[in-house]
């Protein structure tokens, strides 16, 4: 290759594929670095101080100093990035292995070399020869031995980009240590996992456990098929779940006695939210306040047997639900569209809407809203709503009918459509909440608006078949804001309403400090070990961002408002807006760190 990069002519003398050759991306960075390989520069990462002064290698190294590295370690992501791709599409069987399991779709940052790191910092500061073959490990046990200017190294560890990777490191290295303790027991498979001793599973760590036990129950899933299962008690569980509700503090003597400025209160609140028309929409009414009483800030949901999704998983999750403004409003829209429904049904037959709830990943669209409407379409009108539909992919539906006030299981896909079929035969009324479990896909046709039924589709983050999606269901979307920083105080309010007021504000600090960033999403703030492993996820995504790719993550001052193909890219959130008398999704960035990441690797966009 080195002399093919010389003398191209003399290999391919085909002048119409030699230019297709030329011009790829590929090629060109080849062709740079063998230019930087005969001017002296043996390692782009490990020789930044001199690659500054090259100036022979265009147009892929033009503009920045590192230009060449900067385009082979994109090329490297998009590459993982495919891999990634591949391996989301994995399923896990009982002959995975743990490794498997834990690593799924991992890019392994720790083993990226010190040098690559480091050569992402101003004028390459702690760039040296001898630090060329160290892994980021390695480095992060002992900065000070591979980074010998203290000051370089102090503004360099007060960075977010060091802070997110050393995180992602370190959560790397557990996993490691958890296969390895499983190994040395004999443990190297999921069977082998489940059949072991408690002391045994026990020694690994909450976030490897995670994994762990949803590959288990997948795996569980493909191998077992059974009759519809009755859940005892999972019903009146629902039926008959917990309010209680966190309100702001005015300022004064009683706002001084909390750690957080809030207080959580048993019971629902004696104001909700109220309401007004914007054009096509509904929006928070936040200047209304009725008989002196502020709406809450936060509702809670809670109940014993836990919501849908932990019925479908074996994971142990919260059994209480946050519901804020944002995902009452899903409901308002989701109770208007049955309103319309009853009010003209069996006169022209008009069917209830279909929606599509979008948000961002991580603030729990499905857990929050899909909870909170099913707790809610159980206590509409039993005459006009019979059964509720909760599907999680069309092969594990739960029903709950009304009538009989009982929640059965169909974990295979003859059964489920059989069951519909047979509802259907005896004219009872339903509602669907379809959880999207795979990419790209639909609801069944099963599932279809045909059926006269009503139906929201909580789809896979990427927004590529939306439109598809709106045409072939008759679908309106429901976008769904994140929360904001009150709404993400008041949940740590919730969460120590029974701690001391040194212990409330200490747990705010913490989730505080995690949010600003990695934005205001809950499955990222209040989890240390799941706030480590997105922070490499975000620092990976960052590094993937260039002058090409920069629309995709925000617009620069003065344009229209943008979306993404793909709301779930890290440094992005989902933002709905009324732009030109409708409502839009469009993105923003998710925190002002992030934002200001972006910029400072893109100098010309800040300009």
């Amino acid at each position: 290759m080195e002399m093919f990069v010389q003398e191209p002519d003399d290999y391919a003398q085909d002048q119409r594929p030699l230019e297709e050759i030329l011009n790829l991306t590929a090629y060109q960075a080849l062709e740079a670095i063998n230019k930087l390989h005969h001017e002296g520069v043996l390692s782009l990462s490990g020789n930044a101080g001199t690659m500054k002064e090259k100036d022979t290698v265009t147009p892929l190294a033009r503009g920045t100093p590192n230009g060449v590295l900067t385009q082979v370690l994109t090329e490297a992501r998009r590459e993982a990035e495919e891999r990634l791709r591949r391996t989301q599409e994995m399923k896990f069987t009982i002959s995975t292995n743990i490794e498997e399991v834990l690593f799924k779709g991992r890019v392994r940052v720790n083993e990226m070399r010190l040098n690559d790191f480091l050569t992402k910092e101003p004028d390459g500061r702690g760039v040296v020869d001898t630090n060329r073959d160290v892994l980021l490990e390695e480095f992060f046990k002992d900065p000070t031995r591979y980074v010998r200017d203290k000051g370089a190294l102090n503004e360099m560890q007060a960075s977010g980009a060091y802070f997110r990777m050393e995180g992602a490191v370190k959560g790397e290295v557990i996993f490691d240590e958890d296969i390895r303790r499983l190994c040395d027991k004999g443990v190297n498979n999921l069977p082998g996992r489940s059949l072991a001793a408690a002391e045994v599973t026990a020694t690994v760590h909450n976030s490897s456990k995670h994994f762990l036990d949803a590959a288990a129950e997948e795996a569980r899933k493909q191998t077992t098929t059974s009759a519809p299962e009755r859940l005892e008690g999972v019903y009146e569980s629902v039926h008959n779940a917990r309010w209680s509700h966190a309100v702001e503090i005015p300022d004064g003597v009683g706002r001084k006695k909390t750690g957080t400025g809030m207080e959580a209160y048993e019971g629902e609140p004696p104001q909700s939210w109220t309401y007004k028309k914007a054009d096509d929409a509904i929006e928070e009414n936040d200047a209304v306040q009725q008989f002196g009483a502020a709406p809450p800030v936060l509702m809670v949901l809670a109940l014993e047997k836990g919501w849908p999704y932990s019925w479908h998983t074996i994971q142990d999750l919260r059994k209480d639900v946050f519901v804020n403004c944002e995902v009452d409003r899903a409901w308002q829209i989701v109770k208007g569209d049955l309103t319309e429904w009853f009010s003209t049904h069996g006169k022209n037959k008009l069917l209830p809407g279909e929606r599509l709830l979008i948000g961002t990943p991580g603030i729990g669209n499905l857990v929050a809203a899909g909870s909170y409407l099913l707790y809610q379409l159980l206590h509409c009108d039993a005459e006009k709503i019979q059964v509720v539909f909760h599907c999680f992919g069309g092969d594990d539906v739960y029903v709950s009918d009304k009538t009989t006030k009982r929640v059965t299981r169909y974990s295979d896909e003859d059964m489920c459509v059989s069951e519909l079929r047979s509802l259907r035969g005896h004219g009872r009324n339903a509602y669907i909440i379809y959880d999207v479990a795979k990419e790209g896909t639909p609801p069944p046709r099963h599932f279809a608006s045909t059926s006269g039924w009503g139906m929201i589709a909580v789809p896979f983050p990427r927004v590529t078949n939306y439109d598809e999606w709106a045409k072939q269901l008759q679908t309106a979307r429901i976008i769904v804001n994140c929360p904001d920083e009150v709404d993400v105080k008041a949940m740590c309010a919730w969460i120590t309403r029974d701690g001391t007021k040194e212990k409330q504000a200490k747990y705010w600090k913490g989730v505080k400090e995690r949010m600003y960033l990695l934005g205001p999403i809950p499955r990222h703030v209040f989890d240390e070990e799941a706030f480590r492993e997105r922070c490499g996820a975000v620092e990976f995504a960052l590094q993937t961002i260039n002058e090409g790719t920069v629309k995709e993550h925000f617009s620069r001052g003065g344009e229209s408002p943008w979306y993404s193909e793909d709301p779930s890219h890290k440094p992005v959130k989902v933002v709905r807006e009324i732009y030109a008398g409708g409502v839009i999704l469009f993105n923003a960035p998710i925190s002002a760190c992030l934002e200001e990441r972006t910029l400072e690797r893109l100098p010309s966009v800040a300009e």
